[in-house]
């Protein structure tokens, strides 16, 4: 792909001075990119090999907080720091930022230079590893679902976050000549993403107005969730430097549909789709049946990293294309789980589940685990559900609000074997902190409804 670098290019690149900046950068808990930005000569000279941060950054919120109740790091502990560990392999162009380039980091323990188990980059490499001893690879697909605003960040923080504006005025679901309107935001987002590395396929309006959709070709798991991250936040800077805020909150209006970010996943063995099977029903292999069992018994377990925050929770509606079953069907948008391409070698599972707001890290992680439990455990998948989902009364829910998602995580013995006790405590703090923090504000509502008349 044009746009990725060798340690070798970026040097040549450094010398002729044609880059001057390099972002240093890992994923916290919430899959936002977090680090440092280095003079390209130092960064090629001594810091390629490791710098440093705050073990404070993977035990916070997105207040940036230091909410107490975390094992891995507190106020006793006295804060100390992690190793960041630049792996060299995604070094890449950042052409939306003069003379930038950006690499990925690999947190480790600044004792043993042991992975940092809660990490999001090693949870997932550790499902990934998990999965090569059986002999498969994961290949995984994310769609990312934003909404872009009139005026900019700035204009709308100061105003409170009242009078949010989208840029298009109807819904623009394939929308050709309203989207042509919003070109001068998102075709630099799919050029500069593609000339960064990313193997990006195309943008359209969703279903609301001024929703829009980046679609990104599938990849390896951590090449995927890497893609995600590195293009949620340059879709942020990119809408920002021409004046507009792009959100990715799932639900910012109660009348309006919310944004998603469904997940497409196969399963590939020496080069070949696993999931396929020409003589089976629906293409579908044993193998994909197993790993689907797992997938939909245990979304509840789950839900948690597909919907991290209170807001994620409004997003679950009827008749909104956002699921509220954990069940799954032939390409039927209203289950949680949807079967892609039947009878073909494209023949995948998309969760459906999972906000614009999920660490793209954490959700893989969880749904391969849920998914390798199913392949050892042989787990015998369940007819598809037909019809409007919605209103079937015998489909499982998806869990409702983020203090029932928090307990699921707390309570699941197959998570904890598959991620380790010390990760899920670590989440479900991270869980009931988010819970917390809402259960003490005064919101809006409150206050119309009650000033008066309570």
């Amino acid at each position: 792909m044009p746009g990725k670098l060798s340690f070798d290019e970026l040097k040549s690149r450094v010398a002729e001075g044609s880059v001057d900046t390099v972002l240093a950068c890992f994923v916290d808990m919430q899959g936002r990119l977090t680090g440092k930005r280095f003079h390209a000569v130092n960064f090629v000279e001594t810091s390629f090999k490791e710098t440093h941060c705050c073990t404070y950054l993977l035990a916070t919120d997105l207040e940036m907080s230091t909410p107490v109740g975390y094992a891995a790091t507190s106020w006793e502990t006295g804060y100390g720091d992690y190793i960041m560990a630049p792996d060299l392999s995604t070094i890449r162009l950042t052409p939306w930022l003069e003379g930038t380039v950006m690499v990925l980091c690999d947190v480790l323990d600044h004792h043993s230079h042991a992975p940092v188990p809660h990490a999001p980059r090693a949870m997932l490499k550790k499902q990934i590893a998990r999965l090569k001893t059986l002999g498969l690879e994961a290949m995984m697909a994310t769609e990312l679902e934003f909404f872009l605003f009139e005026k900019s960040f700035e204009d709308i923080r100061k105003g409170g976050f009242r009078d949010l504006t989208p840029i298009s005025g109807y819904n623009e679901d394939y929308h050709i000549l309203q989207t042509t309107k919003e070109e001068h935001v998102m075709r630099p987002i799919r050029n500069h993403l593609y000339a960064a590395g990313l193997p990006i396929e195309n943008t359209k309006g969703e279903a609301e107005a001024g929703q829009e959709e980046l679609n990104i070709r599938y990849a390896p798991a951590l090449d995927c969730a890497d893609h995600h991250t590195i293009a949620k936040h340059a879709i942020k800077e990119i809408a920002w430097a021409q004046g507009h805020a792009a959100s990715f909150l799932p639900k910012w209006d109660k009348d309006r549909v919310g944004s998603s970010s469904h997940v497409h996943q196969s399963l590939w063995k020496d080069g070949q789709p696993a999931f396929y099977d020409k003589s089976a029903t629906l293409g579908m292999s044993k193998l994909m049946e197993h790993y689907m069992a797992g997938l939909v018994a245990f979304a509840p377990d789950y839900t948690f990293f597909l919907a991290p925050y209170v807001n994620s929770y409004k997003r679950f509606a009827k008749g909104t294309f956002a699921p509220t079953k954990t069940v799954w069907s032939v390409d039927n948008r209203t289950a949680g789980f949807r079967l892609c391409g039947e009878s073909s070698k494209g023949v995948r599972v998309e969760c459906r589940i999972g906000g614009s707001d999920l660490n793209p890290y954490l959700a893989q992680a969880a749904m391969l685990a849920a998914g390798i439990k199913g392949i050892e455990d042989k787990m015998v998948l369940p007819p598809p559900t037909k019809g409007d989902i919605y209103g079937d009364t015998q489909a499982a829910d998806i869990p409702q609000t983020l203090r029932d998602a928090t307990e699921t995580l707390r309570n699941s013995a197959f998570l904890r074997a598959a991620m380790g006790d010390d990760v899920i405590d670590h989440y479900t703090r991270c869980a009931e902190w988010e819970q917390e923090e809402f259960d003490r504000a005064v919101t809006d509502w409150e206050i119309a409804r009650g000033f008066e008349r309570a």
